[in-house]
């Protein structure tokens, strides 16, 4: 998994090159995001300059490119500091040297991972929602876990929207623009030193895509970037944003993520042992699947069967904003070049995302083109997996809906990822060594039945002080930017308290998702009207053409 790899290496020379050299070690931590989920990872960046690392929204590069001299040469000279930092810097070139696990395809043919958004870190700003916070766990996993992996998105130059509300309550996006050169990224580069580069034509156009690497531990991340000086504008404008709202331009996306993912996987010299979509954004990588071997003299039936025992996909959701459908002519216009150059009919590949494919008038489903074209699905619950087999029971109507064949698991979180120090520190004494390795066999667990609730109760009083004094320091200074009164922006740095029981929202605030359950559901309301405070707290964004959700916020 080397490509890009010379690249970081040079990037990380250069980041260290105008830093006191004792800082050295810590240029080269930023160029991996294993330091974020370490105990005492973020604590290392911090302590260079707390408030530049605040300003620069925890990311390590623009840190030690930012921070004063004053402050480089302070933690240059700090004993502490650079004894953590080395012994972090042996800790991942320990990870880094572990074999793969049992079982697992070898190194060369690994897994490839496709997904739209990757929520590894904040300072990666390629992420909306849960689907990305779920695609990042399963990167971190997958290193932790020692799995030969590679994965797959899209650099997007601006990343999700920024939201500001005014003061009736409405919501306002705007778009901050991403440096690549700012972030724990590195082009990745030919031989002649000039970025490695693919080709796919969308809509028309054939777009020249370069790729970035980021590396995740052991995982290394390659992101297709279309803004490239050779594009048109509309071509550039491809991965300029996450979730564009223009259907061609959505569509766009999901073609240069799907068949530019396969295309760029085998210019990086990897030849996956299978391929996992997930959610139906990607799912065109099985056209770029068949077209290999329909140039190898298979039949459309043949390279089919032959792309499904590569692929499998994970739905996440039954809402229609999760499965997402086109029109038909408007997908085989977006796809024409593609089609036309691996030798695709192309009423062939519209029957394939139909549910019912005699129907000409219905539109073509994404989802129903991944499930057509992969060996095996997945919901993310068990309830899950039960109403997406009701929901897709047309797509085989050869067998009972008990029978469709989409599976279940269970969506967990990466550990070390989510949780807090406090917390973290309480188990670390009372589950001894090494405990997350254990953390899937409910064994390890047994001994929180001994901790002292006194323990227990004061890591969680901690935890939940410093959300409540992140609040009293951020909704005075949101209130006071939308033009609200003083006296209203006063109370609310002084109306939470660290003590009372306090429920959080923290999503995407699509109608679906019931917010107002909170307040009109009766049981909700006898608990919010108890003998004892309670605090709601809310955070979330509304799509920027989503009014009803922005209704909902208001």
């Amino acid at each position: 998994m080397g490509a890009g790899r010379a690249e970081l290496e040079h990037a990380a020379r250069a980041l260290a090159k105008p830093l006191p050299p004792p800082l050295a070690v810590l240029a080269r931590l930023a160029f991996n995001y294993r330091w974020s989920w370490l105990p005492d990872g973020p604590a290392l960046f911090e302590s260079v300059d707390p408030e530049r690392w605040d300003l620069c929204a925890h990311n390590p590069i623009r840190l030690l490119q930012e921070a004063a001299a004053d402050s480089l040469e302070r933690a240059a000279a700090d004993g502490a500091l650079l004894r953590a930092a080395t012994a972090a810097e042996e800790a991942l070139t320990e990870e880094l040297a572990r074999p793969v696990l049992s079982g697992a395809p070898p190194p060369e043919r690994p897994a490839a991972f496709f997904c739209a958004e990757y929520g590894i870190h904040q300072s990666l700003p390629i992420y909306s929602g849960g689907l990305g916070a779920l695609a990042g766990d399963l990167v971190k996993q997958a290193s932790d876990d020692a799995l030969p992996l590679v994965a797959v998105g899209l650099l997007y130059r601006q990343g999700y929207f920024r939201q500001r509300l005014d003061a009736s309550g409405w919501q306002h996006e705007y778009w901050i623009p991403t440096d690549p050169g700012r972030l724990p990224a590195a082009l990745v580069r030919r031989p002649d030193g000039q970025p490695l580069t693919i080709t796919v034509p969308i809509a028309g156009t054939d777009v020249v895509a370069q790729i970035w690497r980021v590396v995740v531990g052991r995982v290394p991340l390659f992101l297709l970037d279309a803004d490239r000086p050779e594009n048109p504008p509309a071509a550039r404008w491809i991965t300029s944003r996450l979730y564009i709202s223009d259907p061609e331009f959505r569509l766009a996306q999901y073609v240069l993520l799907g068949v530019g993912g396969v295309r760029m996987l085998h210019a990086l010299g990897f030849d996956p042992s299978v391929v996992h979509l997930n959610e139906g954004h990607a799912a065109f990588a099985a056209l770029e699947l068949v077209g290999a071997d329909l140039a190898g003299g298979r039949s459309l039936d043949e390279a089919l069967a032959a792309a499904r025992e590569r692929t499998v996909f994970t739905t996440h959701t039954p809402v229609p904003a999760g499965n997402e459908s086109y029109p038909v002519d408007t997908v085989l216009h977006v796809l024409g070049g593609v089609l036309a150059e691996l030798h695709l009919d192309g009423e062939a590949v519209a029957r394939l995302g139909r549910s019912h494919p005699d129907e000409p008038a219905e539109p073509f489903g994404v989802t129903q083109f991944a499930l057509r074209t992969s060996r095996t699905a997945n919901g993310v619950s068990r309830r899950h997996g039960e109403v997406a087999r009701e929901m897709w029971v047309d797509l085989w109507p050869e067998l009972p809906a008990a029978e469709t064949p989409i599976r279940h698991v269970t969506n967990g979180v990466h550990v070390p990822s989510w949780i807090g120090a406090p917390v973290r520190g309480l188990l670390d004494r009372h589950l001894g060594p090494g405990w997350l390795a254990r953390a899937a066999d409910p064994e390890t667990w047994a001994p929180v039945a001994g901790i002292p609730d006194d323990e227990l109760w004061a890591v969680r009083r901690e935890q939940r002080a410093k959300l409540v004094d992140y609040v009293r320091q951020r909704s005075p200074l949101d209130r006071l930017g939308r033009g609200d009164t003083a006296g209203y922006a006063a109370a609310a740095a002084g109306g939470f308290d660290p003590d009372a029981l306090t429920i959080g929202f923290a999503r995407r605030l699509a109608t679906y998702k019931r917010l107002r359950l909170l307040i009109e559901d009766p049981e909700n309301l006898r608990l919010l009207d108890g003998d004892r405070p309670v605090q709601v707290i809310i955070a979330g964004k509304a799509h920027p053409r989503d009014d009803d959700a922005k209704r909902l916020l208001q």
